[in-house]
């Protein structure tokens, strides 16, 4: 039987969350987006709060136990104070939980201790690649195994965080078998070159590098897993469970704000909350989050309870529906303030922006 009821321990920890986004985050997201730069104070808070390292086991430096559950409800409240902000302090995530789910005995140990640390580790991946129709399962950065070394080609795109990461999580295809792994490659690594900061729609306090990687060599304790390889399916379905959690903070955040405008704004002597038309977008708004809230806690249950599955039937549904829902009630957040909601002092046109996002995301956040 499924059971949504959250622990004790989960309680306090989307406690701390919540009045961390809606205080410290929500007051600085604004300014971030126009600036397009991060307060590191504030992101080094985010990740003293723990998420991470409470889901590293303590034989690895960390102090708890992994729960998809338990990252989705923390993600949604990081991405309801503001997504580029959540993507920010996620982007550890995107080596330590491969690492962990795929990794071998010899690279959990290298590794996952970094994720300990007090600091934000300077840690991230390169997933996605420019271009038309990017196909996850079929990417173009290749890899060959050439001797005792596997050498890397390609391009990549959306790579937060990447100029100053010690370590990079690069997945690739091989050549011959046509399998998609994950190699780990060094920040200072011959051939890798990180491109000057990318200029997006939304998120853009979040920073994103174009990376290059020309001949990079790797040794073969580099492939993520070893012999075994990658378990690339299973972990492709913690990172669209992952965004589809960040979709319904932010779809939280646009509907609250709307509604709220909805109370206050007051035409013809009343509300506009009362308004047939406005009443009636707010309520489909509303039904549209639950929907996707539960498609994506389903998901994520299903993966901290199905070992053996890799979860991609459950995760593409509860990302496809998320992303839908993000754009659908952003626009509507925008359409309740009318012109308001163009206005740049007013968050929901930032919502907009950084919704539309979410359908061209992949490999952005790890649950």
């Amino acid at each position: 039987m499924i059971s949504f009821t959250p622990t004790e321990e989960q309680k306090m920890l989307v406690d701390a969350i919540k009045k961390f986004a809606q205080g410290d985050v929500a007051n600085i997201a604004h300014d971030a987006d126009e600036d397009a730069h991060l307060p590191p104070e504030i992101v080094q808070k985010g990740w003293e709060l723990g998420l991470l390292p409470a889901g590293i086991p303590e034989q690895y430096g960390g102090f708890g136990e992994y729960s998809a559950v338990t990252n989705v409800l923390a993600y949604e409240e990081f991405a309801y104070g503001d997504l580029s902000l959540a993507l920010a302090v996620n982007s550890p995530a995107l080596v330590a939980l491969p690492l962990l789910m795929s990794g071998t005995e010899e690279q959990k140990a290298k590794i996952l201790p970094l994720v300990a640390s007090e600091s934000l580790p300077a840690l991230t991946a390169a997933f996605m690649e420019p271009g038309i129709a990017f196909d996850p399962v079929h990417p173009k950065t290749v890899v060959r195994r050439e001797g005792d070394c596997y050498i890397l080609e390609g391009v990549k795109c959306y790579v937060p965080m990447a100029k100053d990461a010690r370590l990079m999580l690069v997945y690739a295809r091989d050549s011959e078998s046509g399998k998609v792994d994950g190699y780990l490659v060094e920040g200072d690594t011959d051939g890798l070159q990180v491109s000057g900061r990318e200029k997006l729609m939304g998120v853009r306090a979040l920073p994103t590098y174009q990376v290059t990687l020309n001949n990079v060599s790797v040794g073969l304790e580099n492939k993520l897993g070893g012999e075994a390889g990658t378990r690339y399916s299973r972990l492709l379905s913690h990172s669209r469970i992952g965004l589809a959690a960040m979709a319904v903070g932010m779809s939280r955040a646009a509907f609250d704000y709307a509604r709220q405008y909805a109370k206050e704004r007051v035409q013809f002597g009343q509300p506009i909350a009362t308004k047939q038309s406005i009443a009636f977008m707010l309520a489909e708004m509303a039904i549209e989050i639950d929907a996707a809230r539960l498609l994506v806690w389903e998901a994520a249950w299903k993966l901290d309870t199905r070992a053996d599955a890799d979860g991609s039937a459950e995760s593409r549904l509860a990302k496809d529906y998320a992303d839908k829902t993000a754009l659908f009630v952003a626009d509507g957040a925008l359409q309740t303030l009318g012109g308001h909601g163009y206005i740049r002092e007013h968050p929901v046109e930032r919502f907009l922006r950084n919704g539309r996002g979410f359908a061209t995301f992949e490999g952005l956040a790890m649950a």
